[in-house]
């Protein structure tokens, strides 16, 4: 049994201790604290152990949250060395993947989803007196969702449940005001000085990179090298992802470093092994050097650690709640994550940190890192939350509440995996996938291929998708096909059926892969009242390749993808364009179904996907399949369109043609195709578009005439006098048997007619005898005539009796000569002029003198 002296001697050396009166004190008198203590002070291993005798736990557990799986373990392993005892007796841990508690267990370490199902299952916390959250900077998503619920429990069914938040940089102010005033207890580090030195300063070795990808391998192992040569003690590296880490293990591995040295990477999916390899001391005589994801920024002590090269940089997922992906990005780091890092180097002695960016660029940094609550998919919360019988997250306690857009989000998805009713309630599916303890979209595809017989290949697929890629090829030999990637589970080795080639596994991805499907398949058996049950002989018969494309369709049903053609151009159910790679055998597949999509700006690269049957898609989306009966206007074939289609989400997966479709509807189409090609589109005659003008004309003089005939009158009220007239048409060609001229005359009756006879003829008849078409196009109504034909005319001609015309006389070429609206004046000024300039050009027509009692001649005749 715990003992607390025997943990004394080791708490009382750690920096903490000296703040652990202030924590006792503060946690007897209220419900909650705050406690803030710098990197390397003792926080996670000196405060648990200290407050085992406290009189207001009663002998009740501790259960403290961990971020990171690596750090659960590694924390209460050290609790329990210095208590002389075993993990799983006083101090135990708990994660998804492994657990090592005891019946005489007090403290448990667990991450952070732990809690969350643990909450589920038992909202009270029977047995629990203190919940610490650790790391708590870290704003993991389980870590604030965690923290809210706790908070709702404490205020509803737990009275005497304390909680005691732990950070090292987060802004302690904002969370003792989220915790209800809750009081701050500060503790002071021992850490030793560590000198930054900045990229500025000092000379990596390696180019920076071209344009704003900076070579990160080559920097930060030029660095390391650097460093070995300068000064003493073992080497943490922080990069990005494990591409950076292998990439620069490779290229330390070519350079000539000290004898002695040992590489070791740290990373999450890392295994156990390797994961203790590189925590650990290293032997005497040898050096380490620790490439490290942000893995290594908080919680782990890295034994003998005095020199940081820091890149800067990390990975993190980012969710666009407008494609509904998430997407890896390559950021850079806050200002309070750097200090973090930086701390590392001065836990046990004066260290140095080797920054790969500027002093200016450092003042650029956020101050701290956002939360993942701000950036990530939120369905899993959503799904917890419903499950919690919370609709609106304003009515729990958030240091950052889910953005809108990505929770309404979110829950639009739960809806689609049926796990919410109508009303946004969580239903009996719904339980059932939280109860899974995995995503909902995973969740979902497992509990429909157990009831499809098709268990194995569901549960072996949620195990690939849960981790890293299996199959590591560069992005330029990727082959996306999903089934390749469970051949590999399944049998350790894959040829790529494309290049011929066999393929290389990811073995730690397929080691955890396989580790998960057991989990996976307890979870499922257990799902509907707690119990094992086992497992019949047929839910693992060997399943389909065809299996595969439908089981994930269950995962992914906005992402089944319908191809546009043989260039592998795909569109998804949710609108969105997507592409495979070049040279992908998947191309000739009709239907796709993509589990990873890289978002681009233009549509969307297909990383990861598996190919679906119709047969199978027409049955399992039936009841989301929406059934259309189309009659509407194609501007692609501008045509109209009728016939039954069938659609799931924006993709059409069959049309039928309607042979008697309803007429009316037909017209309605054919008027939106005309109103989509404008007024213009319709077969205007010379006829037709002068009498247009001369009712428009004529509406100036009197508006009781007849309906405004203006094109945009026109376009407006189609339905009104175009329609009739459509009987029989469907396509653009068929509108060239209308007869505007005759349809507009039909807006008239004979009253009317006679009226725009006498306002606004057609012609005018002149003194030759000729009628000229009147135009009334222009400002005021105009002809061109030429000139021989108006002689024996005096004053010039008017319409309705006081509107003039503009005479236009032309000479017997039929060129303009004159333009005039007072003949009289012309005739008594201007026609000498004319006369003197044409009468050498034109010598065989007639120039009398005195045109005004002159004969007419027709046009085309000379001199009588």
């Amino acid at each position: 049994m715990f003992e607390p002296s025997v943990a004394s001697a080791h708490i009382s050396a750690l920096p903490i201790a000296a703040a652990l009166d202030a924590l006792r004190l503060a946690l007897r008198r209220h419900a909650n604290v705050v406690l803030q203590a710098p990197p390397g002070a003792g926080k996670s291993t000196g405060v648990p152990p200290t407050l085992l005798a406290e009189e207001w736990l009663q002998g009740r557990k501790i259960v403290m949250l961990e971020p990171r799986r690596l750090a659960a373990r590694a924390v209460a392993e050290r609790m329990a060395a210095t208590l002389g005892e075993n993990v799983g007796t006083t101090i135990g841990y708990r994660t998804r993947l492994e657990s090592r508690i005891g019946k005489d267990t007090r403290i448990e370490v667990v991450t952070e989803g732990i809690l969350t199902r643990r909450l589920q299952y038992d909202a009270a916390l029977e047995g629990v007196g203190l919940l610490i959250f650790d790391e708590f900077h870290e704003r993991s998503l389980q870590g604030d969702l965690g923290l809210a619920l706790s908070l709702d429990v404490q205020q509803t069914l737990r009275e005497d449940l304390k909680i005691l938040v732990m950070s090292a940089t987060l802004d302690g102010e904002a969370v003792a005001r989220l915790l209800h005033g809750a009081p701050i207890v500060n503790a002071q580090g021992r850490a030793f000085d560590v000198e930054v030195r900045w990229l500025d300063a000092f000379r990596a070795g390696a180019p920076r990179g071209a344009g704003r990808r900076p070579d990160v391998a080559g920097m930060t192992s030029a660095t390391i090298r650097q460093a070995c040569l300068e000064s003493p003690g073992d080497i943490l590296a922080f990069l990005p992802g494990q591409a950076e880490i292998h990439r620069t293990r490779q290229l330390l591995e070519n350079l000539s470093l000290p004898q002695g040295t040992r590489i070791s990477p740290l990373y999450g999916e890392l295994g156990l092994d390797a994961q203790q390899a590189a925590i650990r001391p290293g032997h005497a005589g040898e050096r380490k050097i620790v490439l490290a994801t942000n893995i290594a920024e908080t919680s782990l002590t890295i034994e003998g650690v005095r020199i940081v090269v820091d890149t800067g940089l990390a990975r993190r997922a980012r969710f666009d709640p407008a494609t509904g992906m998430n997407r890896l990005e390559t950021q850079r780091i806050s200002r309070a994550s750097a200090s973090q890092r930086r701390g590392r180097a001065g836990r046990l002695a004066p260290g140095i940190c080797y920054r790969l960016w500027t002093r200016a660029e450092h003042d650029a940094l956020p101050a701290h890192t956002p939360a993942e609550i701000l950036e990530t998919d939120l369905a899993p919360l959503a799904l917890d939350l419903a499950a919690w019988g919370i609709h609106d997250p304003g009515r729990l306690c958030w240091l950052d509440p889910p953005p809108a857009a990505a929770f309404q989000q979110a829950r639009d998805l739960l809806t689609s995996l049926e796990g919410l009713d109508n009303h946004g309630r969580i239903n009996t599916h719904g339980r059932a996938l939280n109860r899974l303890g995995t995503h909902p979209r995973l969740a979902h595809m497992i509990l429909r291929g157990a009831a499809l017989g098709m268990q194995r290949t569901a549960l072996e697929i949620a195990a690939v998708l849960g981790e890293r890629d299996l199959l590591r090829t560069g992005p330029a030999h990727r082959n996306v096909d999903l089934r390749l990637r469970l051949e590999a589970l399944r049998h350790g080795r894959i040829t790529d059926p494309a290049a011929g080639a066999e393929l290389r596994i990811d073995t730690g991805a397929r080691r955890r892969a396989l580790r998960n499907i057991p989990l996976l398949r307890r979870q499922l058996q257990g799902r509907a009242d707690g119990t094992e049950h086992p497992a019949r002989q047929e839910d693992f018969a060997a399943d389909h390749d065809t299996d595969i494309g439908r089981l994930l369709a269950f995962a992914y049903p906005e992402r089944v993808a319908q191809s546009r053609g043989a260039d592998g151009r795909y569109l998804l159910a949710n609108g969105r364009g997507a592409a495979l790679p070049p040279g992908q055998s998947l191309a000739r597949a009709e239907f796709l179904v993509v589990a990873d999509l890289e978002a681009g700006e233009r549509e969307a690269s297909i990383r990861l996907a598996a190919p679906l049957e119709r047969t199978h898609l027409t049955a399992d989306f039936a009841a989301r399949i929406e059934h259309r009966r189309r009659c509407e206007w194609d501007a692609r074939s501008q045509a109209v369109l009728a016939q039954d289609e069938d659609w799931l989400g924006a993709i059409k997966l069959r049309e039928r043609r309607i042979e008697q479709p309803d007429e009316e509807r037909m017209h309605r189409a054919l008027l939106q195709g005309i109103r989509e090609l404008g007024i213009d589109a319709l077969p205007w005659s010379r006829e037709a578009r002068s009498l247009q003008r001369r009712l428009m004309f004529a509406r100036r003089m009197d508006v009781s005439i007849g309906p405004d005939v203006s094109d945009a009158v026109l376009g407006a009220q189609l339905e009104d006098w175009l329609s009739p007239w459509l009987s029989g048409m469907s396509r653009r060609e068929h509108l060239a048997r209308l007869d505007l001229h005759a349809i507009l005359m039909s807006l008239l009756d004979w009253n009317a007619q006679q009226r725009l006879a006498h306002l606004a003829p057609s012609h005018l008849e002149v003194p030759s005898g000729s009628r000229i078409p009147i135009d009334y196009s222009g400002d005021a109504p105009s002809v061109a005539v030429r000139l021989q034909e108006v002689f024996g005319l005096h004053v010039t001609p008017t319409i309705a009796g006081r509107v003039p015309l503009t005479l236009q006389l032309l000479s017997p070429a039929g060129r303009p000569v004159q333009v005039t609206r007072d003949l009289a004046s012309f005739w008594a000024h201007g026609y000498l002029e004319v006369k003197k300039e044409l009468k050498g050009r034109y010598p065989k027509h007639s120039w009398p003198d005195d045109p005004r009692n002159a004969a007419a001649v027709r046009a085309g005749r000379g001199r009588r």
